[in-house]
């Protein structure tokens, strides 16, 4: 009986194996030998595309998932895609091109918890050198463009689609730059939606708006090339991205590559300007590919998706998470078309294709996520006689993997707040610091199935009295509450308070 259950199980395997990898057209990525991750990843969106819409998040280079947890917790449900950029700034800018390392290690740590990356690159023009501003400085040369926006004049793009010439070797030398990341994610089996030159139908970027023998869409077909071809990356799935075409000459058709340079249409919509005739153009030029709205300020309403339903996903841009009211997420997320990473048809559609990869099948059972700020809330907790005394006012936190980092903020009535900060690891090892210049160890500890949170610390003084506390955390009212139970022994005695704390 044993024996016919695991051949059965083999047959659906090889039978969803079939579907997945068949070289049919449709589906088939456009890269040549495409990676199991890359086409797992597309024939999942073509798996959802009609049906579903997957929520998006940007995230700034120096943000990491910042953009994206601030995003769950103002809408109520995790965005799907995780999205950031190459960078292009100077160290400490938002949009710092110094962050790429990070931004791989925060892309493996993403795809471990199920979400799709999508990577976009504010390209530095081949006239200048990392890093660059993103408008042009007052006064500076205008040929020796320094900005991601701008204009190069005819020569200096002809120049790059040359090859031979010096910002040709100079463009393919940046673009060598990004695939070294590239293929460290390609190395950790991880498929990577590659959103470039975006909105290459407007004027604003360096190279977007250029139509004739020396095109934008000759500079995509390049760096196609150039990715593919020469790097034998394997791991891409192409998105073509567009912004609307409110002015003449900046019509799709006039930056189309080619069907065989792409697997995906985006169009970027800000101004909810999502107007049927942008969704029509678009679905005719695709011939069946996947669309999706690669960048927005505000998501497509539920009345927006009756009559353009097969968005793929969006993407919020960063820091514009609050250009929608509540109100209008909550009809989002009472869709259910519309997916998170927590929602059970997500998790359904994606664990066969995690499952042929060999990775580890999402939950329904989440891990509690204890990021935040959290403010105390003295009428709901419940205190002894020392009432808030000592206790943190405020506490932000942030929460990785294998790891939490705790700020704690207590009001001093004479002097300013103490601001306290502690990095903890989540598996018990023990962390030393100091408590009243005396030596304390702290361990962290979450439970088995991640809902519980236990912390303990002993402080040992000289005159040999010692302090022993223990801390349960626990979320409450779908982790807009932090509950706190404290036990602590010294030589005043014994202490049991519960701290409840709401999120900011």
């Amino acid at each position: 009986m044993k024996l016919r259950k695991n051949i059965f199980a083999l047959a659906l395997l090889l039978a969803f194996s079939a579907r997945l990898f068949s070289q049919d057209e449709a589906g088939k990525p456009v890269t040549p030998n495409a990676s199991p991750e890359a086409k797992a990843l597309l024939h999942l969106i073509y798996s959802l595309s009609g049906k579903h819409t997957l929520m998006g998040q940007h995230n700034f280079p120096m943000a990491k998932d910042r953009n994206s947890k601030f995003a769950a917790d103002y809408i109520g449900k995790t965005p799907v895609i995780w999205s950031t950029d190459f960078g292009f700034a100077k160290a400490g800018d938002k949009d710092s091109y110094q962050m790429r390392a990070a931004m791989v290690e925060e892309a493996k740590r993403q795809n471990k918890m199920g979400s799709i990356i999508t990577l976009c690159w504010h390209a530095v023009p081949p006239t200048a050198k990392e890093p660059v501003t993103f408008q042009p400085v007052s006064g500076s040369d205008p040929n020796a463009l320094a900005s991601v926006q701008g204009r190069l004049t005819d020569q200096q793009f002809k120049d790059i689609l040359t090859p031979g010439t010096a910002l040709n070797k100079k463009w393919a030398a940046q673009i060598d730059t990004i695939a070294f990341y590239l293929k460290q994610l390609q190395k950790a089996h991880i498929a990577v939606l590659l959103r470039p030159y975006h909105e290459m139908n407007g004027s604003w970027f360096w190279w977007g708006g250029r139509t004739g023998e020396f095109s934008t869409q000759a500079l995509y077909r390049q760096l196609f090339d150039r990715l593919v071809n020469y790097h034998k990356l394997n791991n891409l799935v192409w998105v073509w991205s567009v912004d609307r075409p409110t002015k003449p000459g900046m019509e799709f058709s006039n930056f189309y590559p080619g069907n065989k340079y792409l697997d995906i249409l985006a169009l970027d919509v800000y101004g909810s300007d999502f107007k049927q005739d942008y969704y029509d153009q678009l679905i005719t030029l695709s011939k069946g590919k996947p669309i999706t709205l690669g960048e927005v300020g505000s998501p497509p309403s539920p009345e927006i998706l009756n009559s353009q339903p097969k968005w793929s996903y969006w993407v919020v841009w960063a820091g514009m998470v609050r250009n929608t009211s509540k109100k209008q997420y909550n009809a989002l997320v009472n869709d259910p078309r519309i997916l998170g990473l927590d929602d059970p048809d997500y998790i359904n559609a994606v664990n066969p294709l995690r499952t042929s990869l060999g990775l580890p099948a999402l939950s329904l059972n989440k891990p509690a996520d204890f990021s935040g700020e959290w403010m105390l809330n003295q009428d709901k907790s419940m205190l002894d006689n020392y009432g808030a005394g000592n206790l943190p006012a405020k506490l932000k936190i942030e929460q990785y993997e294998n790891e939490i980092n705790i700020q704690k903020s207590v009001v001093e009535e004479w002097r300013d707040d103490i601001v306290t900060d502690e990095r903890l690891a989540l598996n018990g090892e023990e962390s030393k610091s100091e408590y009243s210049n005396a030596p304390r160890i702290t361990t962290a500890n979450l439970s088995a199935n991640g809902d519980t949170l236990v912390i303990k610390s002993k402080v040992a003084f000289n005159n040999g009295g010692q302090v022993a506390t223990a801390e349960t955390w626990h979320l409450q009212d779908k982790g807009k509450i932090l509950a706190i139970t404290q036990s602590s022994t010294s030589p005043g005695g014994e202490r049991k308070i519960t701290m409840i704390y709401d999120k900011k």
